[in-house]
């Protein structure tokens, strides 16, 4: 297994916005990059997750609710919530899990 550092290393060369490194039925894990300025693309999820910010500086809408987010902050998003990262300052590094593991249809 990669670090988060190597790993946002490497999506930033292949411009790259989320990379799964883990997949096993009861959870999934990955890093997910972004810029700023960066609008944050990503719809609710089935699944529950966990969002842990690394790196970096922006907010975090989820509901009705706005936060500043930056390094250690930890996020939890029920599944089908809406939520999204949004006014980027620094460029955020955020590991984040899933359980299960994230559906992919």
């Amino acid at each position: 297994m990669s670090s988060v550092d190597a790993l946002a290393h490497q999506m930033r060369q292949k411009g790259e916005g989320y990379r799964e490194f883990l997949r096993v039925p009861t959870l999934s894990a990955g890093v997910y990059l972004l810029r700023p300025g960066q609008a944050d693309p990503q719809r609710p999820h089935r699944e529950p997750e966990v969002y842990h910010v690394v790196r970096g500086r922006g907010r975090f809408q989820h509901g009705d609710q706005d936060r500043e987010v930056g390094p250690g902050e930890l996020l939890f998003v029920g599944a089908g919530e809406p939520h999204r990262f949004h006014s980027i300052e620094e460029e955020l590094v955020v590991l984040v899990v899933f359980g299960p593991a994230e559906s992919t249809a």
